[in-house]
């Protein structure tokens, strides 16, 4: 019972942590475009605006909960909580040697939960019964869909140099040379479909501020709305933590992967205040005409490469 006691408290630790962090990447991420656009971000608010993220928290879980007319009320009101509790439910991979889970499949795991948040982007665009909404929906879920195709055989290359499901194994392959040093190519395609994944710019066609306003949660205000926020940014810090952990050393006990986590969450807002929004059609030809073809080529070379190793074992 004690293991059972303590898997719970580490896990409670582990989401506590995370809450926390998506609260201050929200203040990093309106700092910086501020300082894009040669303004201050937020500076009011306690000392160097600190505390902003924590009040526009309560501010919006304090604001009245506005229920369309015409919407479907359950499955309206329960979308957003299954979003936020996938996207945590996912932080459960987290490779950490006190074992919190025995995620011995926990790519397995991460590609269940990652699969399953697109059912909750689409009840949130069709249960507000408002075609906008249900655009952005469909927007965001074939999207999705198209750049999960990419990012499981990228995801299938590392599984066959690792021979493993489990997280666990990058840092025991990356002791002496991290794997951006010979995935090159590939790093730079997983960093382009965790953009596109999470919905970031340049790929945020679910929110096309011209057309379609804030895409399929155009209808949700207050509590709603901070918690599908909540959930974009803590994918963006998940999508960041897998980066960190894929291709630059996995070592979770060291300052290093925590700088480096750090960096990749400054590259997803720096995109943002630098880049203007694709086109659509643009957007799904760069998946099914480069990055799918790109990716299978680099599946064959790995596996043969790790052909070739055992073979020369033997």
């Amino acid at each position: 019972m004690l293991e059972i006691y303590l898997s719970f408290l580490g896990s409670l630790i582990l989401l506590i942590m995370v809450l926390i962090s998506v609260a201050f990447l929200t203040l990093l991420e309106r700092k910086l475009l501020g300082y894009i656009h040669i303004r201050k971000g937020p500076n009011k608010v306690s000392l160097i605006g600190l505390m902003q993220p924590f009040c526009d928290m309560i501010k919006l879980f304090n604001k009245e909960f506005i229920l369309p007319s015409i919407s479907n009320f359950y499955s309206y009101y329960l979308s957003p909580v299954f979003s936020l509790f996938l996207v945590l439910s996912s932080w459960m991979i987290m490779p950490y040697f006190t074992n919190l889970y025995s995620m011995n499949l926990s790519v397995l795991f991460f590609l269940c939960c990652i699969s399953m948040g697109v059912y909750t982007i689409m009840i949130a665009g069709w249960s507000s019964n408002s075609k906008y909404s249900l655009l952005g929906g469909l927007r965001s879920v074939a999207q999705t869909i198209s750049y999960e195709v990419s990012l499981v055989i990228i995801l299938m290359s590392f599984i066959f140099m690792i021979e493993s499901f489990s997280l666990m194994y990058f840092k025991f392959y990356q002791f002496f040379i991290w794997m951006i040093c010979f995935t090159l190519p590939l790093s730079f395609i997983w960093f382009i479909i965790c953009l596109a994944e999470t919905n970031r710019t340049p790929f945020d066609f679910a929110e096309g501020e011209s057309e379609l306003v804030s895409g399929f949660n155009v209808e949700y205000s207050s509590g709603s709305f901070a918690l599908i926020f909540m959930s974009e940014y803590a994918s963006i810090l998940l999508m960041s933590m897998l980066f960190s952990l894929m291709f630059l050393g996995g070592n979770l006990f060291s300052i290093i992967f925590y700088l480096n986590l750090s960096l990749m969450c400054f590259m997803f807002i720096l995109i943002r205040g630098t880049l203007p929004r694709l086109r659509y059609d643009k957007l799904m030809m760069l998946t099914w005409k480069l990055f799918l073809p790109i990716s299978l080529n680099f599946l064959m070379f790995y596996y043969n490469l790790k052909l070739m190793f055992l073979i020369f074992l033997i």
